[in-house]
């Protein structure tokens, strides 16, 4: 029987992407990747009100359940933003996947976070040529040496401080940005120059876009490394705009058979988003679900409990969900500036608990985060109209003065200081926090069979708690107006928000432990069926507290070599 590929991706993010260049190196023209979103060439991100305002992910299904004019509109932005119960999620659609919205960061969890949940096979020690593997591919290194002023980012200073104050240590993180291809001398800010993949690539220019996708390329998204190599070197075919609605295995005759086990391949049926929806599909030995913890298992879920075509899939799919402990808050208008409108989005670590003296109900990092430019003019733009009479009583009183004196002509450069400074930005700080939650959330389908969240928020409060106590002590240490946490993890929401969704397809030994198999040959293959794999956060068995897309990329490095035979370089040839 001729099947159409040897494998065909769902999803390209970091999981997607590894499995796809893996792959096809084994082979060459024979995978397929399915991605619902767009592809974003160099400066094609949104940034003006109308373009953001499309910029969001809102496909409309007939058996979706939707109140009249309510959310019809169809978008195929960047953003997808879920409300659950107790949780919200924050994901990325387009062609990179979440990295087109990640972090940067590549941050190794501690080995005692693999003690608990965890299988033998998956410990860290087990782990470490893979992370190796991926944080020499992504390029990861800290921010380079601040003494030049155009590199100087304050707010890693400020976060050393605070860190002092509070009894902690301060650490640079490693990053996935581009600064040049030579790591020991950085390429100027803004010079262009291809990747070693062969990508063309701009030395990081400090905007601090990169959760809002960074319009030149200075972010290692994986469109730029592990998916530029299949689709350019290896030819995997790589397909956007196309949402999987279902995996249904074959007979040996090469027709549907729900009954099977994938002995004989599976056909993949989606939804074509250029072309109306038109229903379009492809045959494989291969699948490999890769589309984000929610993706994946709202996929899989589907397929077995609405459409019937993996009933092998054990009642272990979408338990121990969990939303890493993430948890941001705003420290607002201090004394001390921030400036967090410039460099990456991450430069730096404090731990609390996490890596020393664990405390398993109270471990959390804090890290630097910031925003972009713009948001700062739109936060100036909603301040009280009190706030823009008194920048302009300022100016006007500047300018009388200057007249009175006799001063009629000449430079007026510092009326427009007088209009603009004290910028409430500057001396805002932003605190991202990521820790250890309990990972019992659990994901089901709803009554239109589309995916819910049943999220435990008490039983998370320890943990919460630890963090909105820290954020006090920033708000006193900076002598600031505001300690903020994000208002719907307020009454009357008590919700919280996650861009780091893990869980669901559980790693482990046997079948009456998880979903996947984390026996080596077979790593990452669904229980119940060869040739179905899983390759992303869905595979965690437990929060890692740290940025997870270093141990995402692990995992996902490890599923491939199952699957092709083949160990991945450590210095990241691909």
């Amino acid at each position: 029987m001729q099947l159409d590929y040897e494998a065909i991706v769902i999803g390209s993010g970091f999981g997607g992407a590894i499995n796809a260049c893996r792959l096809a190196k084994k082979w060459p023209g024979k995978v397929l990747v399915l991605e619902r979103g767009k592809r974003y060439p160099m400066g094609s991100f949104p940034r003006t009100p109308h373009d953001m305002s499309n910029n969001f992910w809102n496909v409309v299904r007939d058996n979706q359940d939707n109140p009249k004019n309510a959310g019809s509109k169809e978008m195929f932005g960047l953003f997808d933003i879920r409300s659950f119960e107790h949780m919200d999620a924050v994901v990325g659609a387009g062609l990179g996947g979440g990295s087109l919205i990640y972090a940067n960061v590549f941050l190794e969890p501690p080995a005692h976070i693999f003690d608990h949940n965890w299988p033998a096979s998956c410990k860290k020690q087990a782990l470490q040529p893979y992370y190796q593997t991926a944080k020499s591919v992504l390029g990861a290194r800290p921010i380079p040496e601040q003494s030049a002023p155009r590199r100087e980012v304050v707010r890693t200073k400020l976060f050393e401080k605070f860190a002092k104050s509070d009894g902690r240590k301060s650490e640079l993180v490693d990053i996935n940005v581009f600064f040049g291809n030579d790591f020991n001398k950085p390429t100027d800010i803004g010079v262009q120059q291809k990747n070693r993949y062969g990508a063309l690539q701009t030395s990081c220019v400090y905007c601090a876009e990169c959760d809002v996708g960074c319009n030149t390329h200075s972010k290692n998204t994986t469109d730029l490394n592990y998916l530029f190599v299949a689709e350019n070197t290896y030819q995997a075919q790589i397909e956007t705009m196309t949402l999987v609605e279902k995996i249904v295995p074959l007979n040996s005759s090469g027709d549907e058979d729900p009954q099977g086990d994938g002995s004989y391949g599976f056909k993949v049926i989606w939804l074509d988003l250029n072309n109306h929806k038109h229903e379009a599909t492809a045959t494989s030995k291969r699948v490999i679900v890769s589309a984000g913890t929610l993706g994946s298992n709202e996929l899989l879920l589907r397929c077995r409990d609405v459409f019937k075509t993996l009933p092998r899939i054990n009642q272990h799919l979408g338990q121990h969900f969990s939303g890493n402990g993430d948890f941001l808050s705003f420290v607002i208008d201090g004394e001390k500036p921030a400036d967090p409108n410039y460099g990456p989005v991450i430069t730096q670590k404090i731990d609390y608990n996490l890596y020393s003296d664990f405390k398993s109900d109270q471990a959390y990092i804090l890290e630097d985060a910031s925003f972009p430019n713009f948001a700062s003019w739109y936060t100036e733009g909603i301040k009280p109209g009190v706030f823009h009479l008194s920048g302009l009583l300022r100016t006007l009183k500047a300018l009388i003065v200057r007249f009175i004196r006799g001063a009629k002509t000449g430079r007026i450069g510092f009326a427009f200081r007088e209009l603009l400074k004290n910028d409430a930005a500057y001396t805002t700080s932003v605190l991202l926090c990521m820790g250890i939650d309990n990972s019992a959330g659990k994901m089901k389908l709803d009554k239109q069979g589309f995916l819910n969240i049943e999220w435990p928020y008490k039983d998370n409060m320890p943990l919460y708690n630890a963090i909105m106590d820290m954020g006090k002590r920033f708000k006193k240490w900076a002598n600031a107006k505001i300690f903020l946490p994000m208002p719907n993890v307020l009454w009357p929401l008590k919700s919280n928000v996650t861009v780091h969704s893990l869980g669901g397809c559980k790693l482990a030994d046997s079948p009456d432990k998880g979903v996947t198999s984390a026996n080596k040959e077979s790593f990452g293959q669904v229980f119940g069926y060869q040739g179905l794999y899983v390759a992303d956060g869905s595979l965690l068995p437990t929060a890692v507290g740290a940025n997870p897309v270093a141990t995402i990329s692990a995992l996902s490095e490890r599923v491939a070599e199952g699957i092709t035979g083949i160990k991945p370089n450590p210095n990241g040839d691909l």
